[in-house]
């Protein structure tokens, strides 16, 4: 009888789901794809997603398996946005301000390569980099939220900061 009354598939229970997720999951993944509609189209997804498989899914395993699917969703996408963006990247633009051209050329190409460093990431350690320094999450908050140990989190932000570090001094 208990299980019921925590089912997710109660209306009570998803809302209180929902309330508990939705912002975070939302601030995830607009970390992770930098387009806030996008972000929250996904959010949606999982949510509808959750909905359907709620006889599948028990209200302790609803925030990972929410994250899961949004991530996953996500990574679909993500062919997508790139050509998206690349294609943002070759039009040319006009310079509005006041900044030289060239330093606008610099600028540009050090954000461009410093995306790539972060995009060249692993998985793993991309989100990790992405929830801490941008989403300003703890190690012990990401390690619940993604469902491994804080040592896990510990070690793919060395690596990540590591492989950024090299990638930068070669800048």
């Amino acid at each position: 009888m208990e299980r019921t009354d925590r089912s997710v598939c109660n209306q009570k229970v998803y809302n209180q789901v929902f309330d508990l997720n939705s912002e975070t999951l939302r601030n995830y993944l607009y970390y992770q794809c930098g387009d806030l509609q996008q972000a929250e189209d996904l959010v949606q997804e999982a949510f509808i997603k959750l909905w359907n498989n709620c006889k599948k899914v028990i209200f302790e395993k609803a925030r990972g398996f929410l994250f899961a699917v949004a991530k996953n969703a996500f990574y679909n996408q993500v062919a997508h946005k790139k050509v998206v963006l690349e294609y943002a990247k070759s039009r040319p633009q006009k310079n509005l301000d006041n900044e030289t051209p060239e330093y606008k050329m610099e600028e540009e190409e050090f954000m461009s390569q410093l995306q790539a460093a972060v995009a060249a990431l692993p998985d793993g350690q991309r989100e990790v980099f992405l929830l801490n320094r941008l989403d300003k999450k703890t190690y012990k908050e990401m390690a619940e939220m993604l469902g491994v140990s804080q040592t896990a989190i510990e070690k793919r932000m060395q690596k990540a900061l590591q492989k950024l570090r090299k990638t930068i001094k070669n800048i």
